[in-house]
């Protein structure tokens, strides 16, 4: 072989590998997909019954809805179904509602949506059902607690809580007080607040395990010992929420607190039993919220729709 030939062959094998064309270039990577809904959340079928109250039923695994232009307790399913649970003539506007597993009970603020108008006196009554059946087990006249009042009365049971030993706790907006009821119904003022700054006036109420409640009125976060309730303290939290109506403990300790006025729920903690208390968690809602319930880790807020006559919808609370 001439090396002519040889080198003709090596120049075509280095022209070969020089000639082959390059791999294209990966191709960029695909946008990010734009953020989905920020939570779940469904609607119930109908509207027009104004949930301001909500509750997750957990030993039967379901929403209750309390109903201020209806009375009516109802199931609401997450296919928007809207059942009714219990159907007593006697509740007026059911508002709070409180599932207590412990003794199958769902204890109910019973009130009169109509004391916000002139000439009405309202109503402060505690209906308590049968959590399976829905059988009324009792009525609690709670106004009756307060005797003759000084200025023209004006009641409106608003939330409800239950302590481990069985006795129910409910406040009263327009009386700013706080009614406890025995497991044998006997009725008490456990509490009565002085005038509130601005107006404010109590709303949400949970239990603490140590003791005492926790209760908001406006901005305000309030601790009132159930043993010793004279010795009630102002919570202090260093970023308060305006605008609080309903609270519940969250499954991760912290007290979770819708703003109606924010159209958010604030996540609160405390690392000296309630003495103070600062903001851990917020998630903003798709519109105005009343109360929330723990469901498992999650926190679904109701939003009523107290304007209109549309379908109320209930919407996961994501926070960050």
């Amino acid at each position: 072989m001439g090396s002519r030939f040889v080198v003709s062959i090596a120049a075509c094998g280095f022209l070969a590998a020089a000639c082959t064309p390059e791999p294209p270039p990966p191709p960029p990577p695909a946008p990010a997909p734009p953020p989905g809904p920020v939570g779940e959340s469904f609607t119930a079928a109908r509207g027009g019954f104004i949930p301001e109250g909500v509750e997750y039923d957990k030993a039967n695994g379901r929403f209750l809805t309390g109903s201020l232009a209806e009375g009516s307790i109802f199931v609401i399913g997450r296919d928007g179904s809207v059942t009714p649970f219990v159907t007593d003539s006697s509740l007026v506007s059911s508002v709070g509602i409180e599932a207590d597993e412990a003794r199958d009970r769902l204890l109910v603020a019973n009130s009169d949506r109509a004391v916000f108008q002139p000439g009405s006196v309202g109503q402060a009554k505690l209906n308590v059902y049968n959590l399976t059946t829905g059988e009324r087990l009792a009525m609690v006249d709670l106004a009756a607690q307060i005797g003759t009042p000084s200025d023209p009365p004006a009641y409106f049971a608003n939330d409800v809580a239950v302590d481990t030993e069985g006795n129910a706790y409910v406040t009263d907006t327009r009386m700013n007080v706080i009614y406890k009821v025995t497991p044998d119904y006997q009725a008490s003022v456990l509490h009565r607040f002085p005038a509130l700054d601005g107006g404010a006036a109590l709303n949400g109420i949970e239990y603490h395990a140590a003791g005492y409640l926790l209760v908001v009125a406006g901005p305000l976060l309030f601790k009132v010992p159930v043993a010793n309730p004279a010795g009630t303290t102002q919570v202090q939290v260093a970023t308060p929420v305006p605008g609080q109506d309903g609270i519940v403990w969250a499954a991760d300790g912290t007290l979770a607190a819708v703003s109606n006025s924010e159209q958010q729920v604030v996540k609160l903690t405390s690392s000296d039993d309630w003495a103070t208390a600062r903001r851990s968690g917020v998630a903003m809602l798709a519109g105005q919220a009343t109360t929330a319930a723990a469901v498992g880790g999650d926190i679904w807020a109701v939003h009523p729709h107290f304007a209109d006559a549309d379908p109320p919808s209930f919407e996961q609370a994501v926070f960050k």
